[in-house]
């Protein structure tokens, strides 16, 4: 089951689960985004319009894009201009599909957990209190002084 929705004047082919990257979207304080539906795939393989479906997506993230180096050149007219842009993105993760009284959604995402904090040994403490002693610091060898010549006789 996919969907093809409009976001930013541009068209996307969605199925529930995906994450596309649309043009800067203005989202609520829940982060859900509803798109409008262009067309919705039947069971036959073909595209259906259905004016009554719907595309549910959850914003993961927001951002900007890779710079893009726009330049201006005219020859032999000493004219050239060089500016950079960045197109800012919402990452939106489509969660549901609905259509037909039919809802497609998407599965779950796993919960992330925090990483337990790893715990010194004891043996390792002890160790790293007392160093051993082939590792003391060794000295510098002093520095050899150059010869000095006799004094030549007149």
């Amino acid at each position: 089951m996919y969907a093809v929705i409009r976001a930013g004047g541009k068209q996307y082919r969605v199925a529930p689960g995906d994450v596309v990257r649309v043009e800067k979207l203005v989202t609520g304080t829940d982060g859900l985004v509803e798109f409008p539906v262009l067309a919705v795939s039947s069971e036959a393989g073909q595209l259906a319009t259905k004016s009554d479906a719907h595309v549910v997506g959850q914003v993961m993230e927001e951002g900007r894009g890779a710079k893009i180096l726009v330049f201006h050149y005219k020859r032999k007219k000493q004219y050239k201009k060089l500016r950079g842009h960045r197109q800012a993105y919402t990452a939106v993760r489509i969660t549901e599909i609905a259509v037909d009284g039919q809802s497609f959604k998407a599965p779950e995402l796993p919960k992330k957990e925090a990483k337990p904090k790893k715990v010194k040994a004891v043996e390792s403490e002890a160790a790293e209190a007392k160093p051993a002693k082939g590792s003391a610091k060794k000295k510098a060898a002093p520095k050899k002084t150059a010869k000095k010549s006799p004094a030549r006789k007149k």
